[in-house]
């Protein structure tokens, strides 16, 4: 019998203090299949959660403890690692020991090799070298959609960043199916400031952000790595892809234009709309508009929707996807919950189907 079906499953949130933590704690608590046993943060400890994140009132009071005195035993079945690069490398040994399953926000995991985390860490200034580099061949990278039958049998899950989840769901299907000369992909990404995290920092003081909108990281996103990597192991070659990401004054959402060039230039929006619909045939969190139809962040906020509308430029003979997902949800707590369900063998809906946010 799975685990769920009978027995709760226990999991432990660690960086409970930030957003990633408060949405995953969100909708853990209404998951009924799950109980909250554990929260991990540096700050507010012993002090329940709900002080902090105060929405939570009623719904987890759970203390929060501190990082030195969360020991692994068997009174955890999963842990959500909701924090950034280089903490979750150093807890997850001693988690996968102790039999607990373990999903990474953060860069750690999502790439399989030493050669891959360097290039990956490299990019951002990091130090490249990982903390527990055995585990990398096991990690499985979090995308529901496409490795579902991995994630089934996987204990450790690298969760996708918010921009990859988003270009690689508007991508995957013109890639596969050699609609698009993979020469050509450029991925135009905006999304909104919780994307920065729960820190204050000047640049996203709301003075600073408020009618203002920058790009940022130019020609160098560490999340195309993860685009590019996905899109190459689609196409069987590598593939390089133009990633341009940029801050707008909303709290939360990203909008992904991706552009490709036809190969066959009498591709019909109608033939595109059918062979994204295909791809996704069975997918119950991706959406798919055909050419006409309006998609805007109303149709995903708030839930683990991503919804793409499919157009074609006859005039150019260029394809036009545009990919909407909530950044905290489908780019972050959505995903990680979506791939809890798979891990645990539940209906990876569980604890998901809720509308977005309206108006």
């Amino acid at each position: 019998m799975k685990k769920g079906e009978t027995e709760l499953i226990r999991a432990r949130v660690i960086g409970a203090g930030g957003f990633g933590g408060a949405n995953i704690i969100e909708l853990l608590a209404g998951h009924p299949q799950v109980e909250i046993v554990s929260l991990v943060d540096v700050e507010g400890v012993g002090e329940p959660i709900s002080k902090k994140h105060t929405h939570l009132k009623g719904f987890c009071d759970i203390a929060v403890t501190a990082p030195d005195a969360a020991g692994w035993d068997k009174s955890i079945d999963v842990a959500f690692s909701a924090t950034p690069d280089g903490v979750g490398m150093k807890l997850a040994r001693a988690a996968l020991g102790a039999g607990v399953k373990f999903i990474d926000y953060s860069g750690d995991f999502r790439f399989n090799s030493v050669e891959a985390y360097h290039n990956y860490a490299t990019r951002i200034g990091r130090d490249p070298n990982h903390a527990a580099p055995e585990l990398l061949p096991q990690a499985v990278y979090g995308v529901s959609e496409l490795y579902r039958a991995a994630i089934a049998k996987a204990s450790l899950v690298g969760n996708p960043g918010c921009f990859a989840m988003s270009a690689i769901l508007g991508l995957a299907p013109a890639v596969k199916e050699g609609l698009i000369d993979q020469t050509t992909l450029i991925c135009d990404a905006k999304t909104g400031v919780s994307g920065a995290g729960i820190k204050p920092n000047l640049t996203f003081h709301y003075p600073m952000r408020y009618e203002n909108m920058n790009a940022y990281k130019i020609a160098a996103h560490q999340h195309n790595i993860e685009i590019e990597r996905e899109m190459s192991l689609l196409a069987g070659r590598e593939v390089r892809v133009t990633l341009t990401t940029q801050v707008i004054p909303l709290c939360r959402g990203i909008m992904t234009v991706i552009y490709g060039k036809l190969n066959n230039p009498a591709t019909t929006a109608k033939q595109l709309f059918e062979a994204y619909s295909a791809f996704y045939q069975g997918a119950r969190f991706v959406r798919v508009e055909p050419t006409g139809v309006a998609v805007s962040n109303n149709d995903v906020r708030g839930s683990n929707l991503c919804v793409l509308s499919t157009n074609v430029d006859a005039r150019t003979g260029q394809m036009i996807v545009v990919s909407h997902i909530d950044n905290l949800m489908k780019g972050q707590a959505g995903s990680a919950l979506q791939n809890m369900n798979i891990m645990f063998g539940l209906d990876e809906t569980v604890g998901l189907l809720r509308p977005p946010y309206y108006p």
